[in-house]
This record gives C-alpha cells, sequence and structure tokens, in this order.
C-alpha cells in the first residue's frame, strides 16, 4: 500500500520502521511497568532487548537453514537488513527462550515479569498491523458496495489491517489500565494472550490470505481456538494462587 517513503535522497521503508517505532514505545512501558511489579527498570528493558536479540538471531538462522546453500554461497548476507529473511515462529521461540534464560539467571518471578511484559507486547501488537497496512500483507477479503472497502491487490476488501490495529489498541487500554482487575500475579499477561487469541479468530473472518488446511478449516482460527482455551484454563488457575 504505501511501502516507501522518500525523504530527500532517503528511500524509508515503512513496515519495519512501524516495527522498530512498536519495539521503543514497547521498551518504554516495559520499563515503566517494572517498578510497579517490584522489578527493577533495568533488569525489564535487559530482559525485553535480550529476548528481542534472541528472536532475531533465531529468525534469521532459521530461515537461513531453509535456504542453507544460498547462505553458504554468501555468508555476509546473514547480516542483511532485511525484515523478510525472518523465521517468524522460530524466532519467537528463541527469543522467548532467550528472556527466560536472563530471567532465570537473574532470579526475576516470572509471573510479575509476564505483567511487565504485557502492555509492551501489546504496544507490539498495534505497531504490527501498522505495518500490515503499510505493506499490504495480511489483507482482507473482497468486499464490494461499502464506503469503508479499501483497493488493494486489484479488488476491493476489507480494510483487515485497520480492523488488526484497532483491536490491538483496544486490547492495549485493556490491559495497560488493567480494566479487566486482574488480582493475582502474572493474569493480566494471560488476558493479553486470550484477548489476542479471541481478536484473531474475529479477525480471520476478513483475511483473505488464509492458510487453509482440508475442509476449509483456516489454520489461524484452529490455532486460535486452541490458545484461547489454554489462557482461559490458566487464567482460572492462576486467579486462584
Amino acid at each position: 500500500m504505501f511501502p516507501y517513503l522518500q525523504l530527500g535522497p532517503l528511500l524509508l521503508q515503512l513496515p519495519p520502521l512501524m516495527l522498530l517505532i512498536g519495539v521503543w514505545l514497547a521498551t518504554i512501558l516495559v520499563e515503566k511497568e517494572a517498578p510497579r511489579r517490584g522489578i527493577a527498570a533495568d533488569q525489564a528493558g535487559n530482559l525485553l532487548l535480550i529476548g528481542l536479540a534472541g528472536g532475531v538471531i533465531g529468525a534469521r538462522l532459521a530461515y537461513a537453514a531453509r535456504y542453507l546453500n544460498v547462505y553458504l554461497a554468501d555468508p555476509l548476507s546473514l547480516l542483511a537488513l532485511n525484515f523478510t529473511t525472518l523465521a517468524l515462529p522460530e524466532g519467537l521461540l528463541a527469543g522467548a527462550l532467550a528472556a527466560t534464560l536472563y530471567g532465570a539467571r537473574r532470579k526475576l518471578p516470572l509471573r510479575s515479569m509476564l505483567d511487565v511484559l504485557a502492555p509492551g507486547a501489546a504496544v507490539f501488537m498495534a505497531s504490527l498491523g501498522l505495518s500490515h497496512f503499510f505493506s499490504g500483507d495480511a489483507f482482507g477479503a473482497p468486499l464490494k458496495g461499502y464506503p469503508w472497502a479499501i483497493y488493494l491487490w486489484n479488488e476491493y476488501r476489507h480494510p483487515a489491517q485497520g480492523y488488526e490495529t484497532l483491536l490491538a489498541l483496544l486490547i492495549l487500554a485493556i490491559i495497560y489500565f488493567r480494566l479487566l482487575r486482574p488480582r493475582q500475579a502474572g493474569v493480566n499477561f494471560l488476558w493479553f494472550v486470550a484477548l489476542s487469541a479471541a481478536a484473531r479468530l474475529f479477525l480471520e473472518a476478513f483475511r483473505g490470505d488464509s492458510p487453509l488446511w482440508p475442509g476449509g478449516w483456516r489454520v489461524p482460527q484452529v490455532i486460535a481456538w486452541f490458545v484461547l482455551a489454554f489462557a482461559l484454563w490458566a487464567i482460572r488457575r492462576w486467579s486462584r494462587d
């Protein structure tokens, strides 16, 4: 849609810029939230940065493993500033592992630390929606005859990226202001997971690029159902502790 912004001689890539802004805002929120949970702001910031670094490295290495011959021929391409050459699922796992190891080493309380990370994760999801808006990824299903339809990829479509961003901002408000009044440590983070999964269930109904399983099942919706069920179960259990 608007992947680039020309500023004189500079050509800015807007999708990765939105993600970088999201990381910056997430770091601010995490460091602001940490003292409320009895955790030093610098430790929370370090955990977030270590998790991000581990995630990016893991995502790039996992992607390189898929195209090993290409990277063996040009090893320096591992250092390329290209956000499209990242394996996101593997990166998330690597980042979570790196953050967990740092937290264990510093003896940070797991549930409180999860609550500290919740607002940062929520604001990053909003930035991800904006990134999709500028790149044209995660586009909507065809929609004709409605004033809010947008013209994208030779078709009038649902503004799915807009839906995604608005829901992420709503979740951010709920989590940041603790509107669900979680009483036990870790529950606010679990509410973020549950609300994000519920949002995914809703959004997939308007997406035009969802991977499908036989029978027409949308893969992200199936995964979201399991994540939502687990999060609600965990909320009930942790609330009793």
